[in-house]
C-alpha cells in the first residue's frame, strides 16, 4: 500500500468530465433523495445519502447522518458533504461494526480484472475532516466476504478538511463479481472491532471492513466524522475529481433508487385501483416497491372526491428491470374502470411510491 497526502490541486474539480473514471456514484454527496437533507439515526443496515449505507451492528443507533451536518464549510470545490455524529461514547466490542459503505455494481468493475494476473491498481481519494485526529480505517472487498484490504489514512488537525489518497494494487486473487450484482464494497469505518478489522495495507481472505487499531468515532460522544469527494479509479495516482453533471449524476443514482409520484390509475375494484409504470431510469433489477406517505387519489370527474390508502403491492409476476404493475387498496365505494389521479404533495404532506434496486 501507498499512502499519501494529497498536494495542493491535485484534486482540482475543473477537469474537464471524460467517461466513467470515478466508479464511485455521488461521491461529491450532492444527491440525498431519501432524506432531503433532513437528520437520519440509522438503526441497522440503511441507506442515507444515495448509494451510501450505514453498517449498524447494534439495534440502538450509533451515529447520525446527514447531508452537510452542522453546515460547516465544504472543502473548495465541493457543496455537499456526509456528515457523521457519535450519539453516544460507545466501547466498540470484538464483532461489531460501525461505518458507511458503497457497494461498486460488477459491471463497474469488470475492466479492472480483480482475480486474475491481470489485477489492475486503483487509488482511492477523499476529502475527510473530523473532531478527533489519530489513525483512521476503512476497507475494499467483494460480495463473498472472502477478500478484503484493509487500509489506513491520517487526520492529522481536528476540524479541518484534508485530502487523502490510498493506492492499492489489484487483488489476484478471490472471486469478484462483474455483472449486476455486488461488485466491490469500499468502506470507511466509523468504530469496528477487532474481529472485523485487519492488518493495513495488505490482501486477507477474511471480510475486514477497518484496519487494526483504527479511531473509533462511536467511541467519543458527539464526536463528527465528514467525507465528500470519495473516488475510486483506475492507475497508481489520484488525480482530479469527476465531477460529472448533477443531471448525469441523478440518472446514476435512479439505477438503484427511484421516487415515483404524479401517477394516473383505474379502479379495478370498489377497493383498489391498479397502475402500470415505466421507471424513470431501466433499474439494475426488479425493484422492491413501498412508500412514503399517505397516497391519495382523486376521482377524475367528480371534483374534491378523494380517497386515501397506506397498502400498495407490487405484482411480481408483471415487474421488471424498466417496469411494473402495482395495485392500491384498502379504499372503499371506488368506481370500477373509473380513472383516477394521485394528489402529489397533498395536504403538505410528502407522498410518493419509492423503487428499491439497491446492491
Amino acid at each position: 500500500m501507498t499512502l499519501t497526502t494529497v498536494n495542493a490541486g491535485m484534486l482540482d474539480t475543473q477537469a474537464q468530465y471524460n467517461g466513467f473514471k470515478n466508479r464511485i456514484i455521488n461521491g461529491a454527496m450532492v444527491i440525498d433523495q431519501r432524506n432531503a437533507g433532513a437528520v437520519v439515526t440509522p438503526s441497522s443496515l440503511a441507506y442515507t445519502l444515495d448509494r451510501w449505507r450505514s453498517l449498524m451492528s447494534a439495534s440502538a443507533s450509533k451515529y447520525s447522518v446527514q447531508q452537510n451536518s452542522s453546515s460547516v464549510t465544504p472543502p473548495a470545490g465541493f457543496t455537499n458533504y456526509l456528515g457523521v455524529v457519535s450519539l453516544s461514547a460507545y466501547s466498540v466490542a470484538a464483532g461489531d461494526q460501525y461505518a458507511v459503505q458503497q457497494w461498486v455494481e460488477g459491471y463497474n468493475i469488470a475492466d479492472l480484472a480483480w482475480g486474475t494476473a491481470s489485477a489492475a491498481t486503483v487509488t482511492l481519494s477523499f476529502w475527510v475532516r473530523s473532531s478527533l485526529t489519530g489513525t483512521f480505517g476503512g476497507s475494499l472487498g467483494n460480495s463473498g466476504g472472502s477478500r478484503s484490504y484493509p487500509f489506513s489514512y491520517t487526520i492529522s488537525a481536528a476540524n479541518t478538511w484534508e485530502q487523502k489518497s490510498v493506492t492499492i494494487s489489484g487483488d489476484t486473487s478471490g472471486t469478484w463479481l462483474t455483472d449486476s450484482s455486488r461488485g466491490l464494497s469500499v468502506t470507511f469505518g466509523l468504530g469496528v472491532g477487532s474481529t472485523l478489522s485487519g492488518t493495513a495495507g495488505a490482501w486477507a481472505a477474511a471480510d475486514y471492513r477497518s484496519a487494526t487499531g483504527a479511531t473509533s468515532v462511536v467511541g467519543t460522544s458527539g464526536a463528527t466524522f465528514y467525507i465528500t469527494g470519495v473516488q475510486l479509479e483506475k492507475g497508481s495516482t489520484a488525480t482530479s475529481f469527476d465531477y460529472r453533471p448533477y443531471g448525469t449524476e441523478f440518472d446514476l443514482v435512479q439505477r438503484y433508487f427511484q421516487k415515483y409520484a404524479g401517477f394516473t390509475c383505474v379502479g379495478s375494484s370498489a377497493t383498489e385501483v391498479g397502475l402500470s409504470i415505466a421507471y424513470i431510469t431501466t433499474m439494475r433489477a426488479t425493484p422492491s416497491v413501498s412508500q412514503t406517505g399517505v397516497l391519495t387519489i382523486e376521482n377524475m370527474g367528480v371534483a374534491d372526491v378523494t380517497q386515501s390508502s397506506t397498502s400498495i403491492s407490487l405484482r411480481s409476476n408483471r415487474a421488471n428491470a424498466t417496469g411494473a404493475a402495482l395495485t392500491l387498496n384498502n379504499f372503499s365505494g371506488l368506481t370500477q374502470f373509473r380513472p383516477f389521479i394521485q394528489n402529489v404533495n397533498h395536504n403538505g404532506t410528502d407522498n410518493y411510491i419509492t423503487l428499491s434496486a439497491e446492491l
